[in-house]
Formats: structure tokens, C-alpha cells, sequence
């Protein structure tokens, strides 16, 4: 029991995870500042006007958020 119950939360930590990288995504394209996003292959693809970036989900929120922070969104 012990053991559904961690990866039951574990799900539910992904899940929210993954919701919020995709709302600060779904931020920089409506603010221009990125053409487009999403998973790929186990990484998180952003695409840009001059190149695009596969990073892992950690490194892609602190990126977006950065971006997003730099151009007020």
C-alpha cells in the first residue's frame, strides 16, 4: 500500500510539473517571445526564430521562466 501511495504521488508531482511547463510555454508564444514547445523524445523541445532547444523538464522551467521574466510575462 505503502509503495501506490509514493508512486501515486510521484504521478501527481509529474503531472503538476508538467501542467506548469506547459502554461509558461503556452506564456512565451502568446508573448512572441517562442514559436512553439512541447516533449520530444524525453526532452523539452522550444522553438525559436534562430534555433531550437531540446533540454530535460528541469532545465526547460527555469529557462522559460527566465525568458518569460526578461520580457515581462
Amino acid at each position: 500500500m505503502e509503495d501506490f501511495v509514493k508512486r501515486q504521488l510521484d504521478r501527481e508531482i509529474e503531472m503538476l510539473s508538467y501542467n506548469q511547463l506547459t502554461e509558461l510555454g503556452n506564456r512565451a508564444v502568446a508573448l512572441g517571445l517562442i514559436l512553439g514547445h512541447g516533449y520530444r523524445g524525453g526532452k523539452y523541445e522550444i522553438l525559436m526564430r534562430d534555433r531550437d532547444l531540446l533540454l530535460s523538464p528541469e532545465e526547460a522551467q527555469p529557462y522559460l521562466e527566465q525568458l518569460l521574466g526578461e520580457n515581462g510575462g
